[in-house]
Order: structure tokens, then sequence, then C-alpha cells
């Protein structure tokens, strides 16, 4: 793998760690939103919520190519660490990104459920 691909890799998959943190702030907009006294803004909320799941998508694809382009390369036949180890750390984003977004759903439901 040469430098420049190296580099392009590591920016897409710095791409994706903005667009968590853009998520993640999608998601407490939507949680303050509901929150509030006077009633959650429809428009507002449906705008985050599209924005949201389109990151969702995006994320999910970029990650899934970086994991596979990180299958596809082996330097040495037998030395698979560096891709091991880099999906080992996208699963283990992807789990606590998926358990947080389960915490939100539950979140949503009871305020649906206290309305």
């Amino acid at each position: 793998m040469d430098p420049q691909s190296q580099t392009t890799s590591l920016q897409r998959l710095q791409n994706v760690e903005k667009r968590i943190v853009r998520v993640l702030e999608l998601a407490g907009g939507v949680m303050d939103e509901m929150a509030n006294p006077s009633g959650p803004r429809k428009e507002l909320v449906n705008n985050h919520c599209s924005e949201f799941m389109q990151l969702i998508k995006d994320i999910q694809v970029t990650l899934r190519e970086e994991i596979k382009s990180a299958c596809e390369y082996r330097p040495f036949e037998k030395c698979d660490y560096v891709p091991r180890i880099s999906n080992e750390i996208c699963h283990k984003k992807l789990e606590y990104v998926i358990a947080q977004l389960d915490e939100m759903k539950q979140t949503i439901e009871g305020c649906r459920n206290a309305a």
C-alpha cells in the first residue's frame, strides 16, 4: 500500500469520525427538542432525523469499504495484524455507536409513551 492511499484511507476514517460527532450532535439536538417544555418543533426534529439517518448510511458505507480494503491488503502473506486490529477497532466503535443509538431509541420511546 503506497503512502498516498494510506493518507487517503486515514482521511476517510477521520471524516467518519467527524460524521460520528455530527450524528451525536444531531441526536443531542433532538433530545433537547423533545425535552422542550413547549413541545418539539416537528420540522426541526424531522430535519435532524433525516440528516442523522443519511450520515449513519454514509458512515456505514465508508466503514464497509475501509474494512474490505484492509482485508484485501496483505503486505506479508501471513501477517494480518494491522488489518485485524483495524477491523477490531472499527467493530468496537460500531458496537458503541449502536449501543448509543439503542439508548436514544429507548429514550425517544419513553418520551412518546409519557406524552
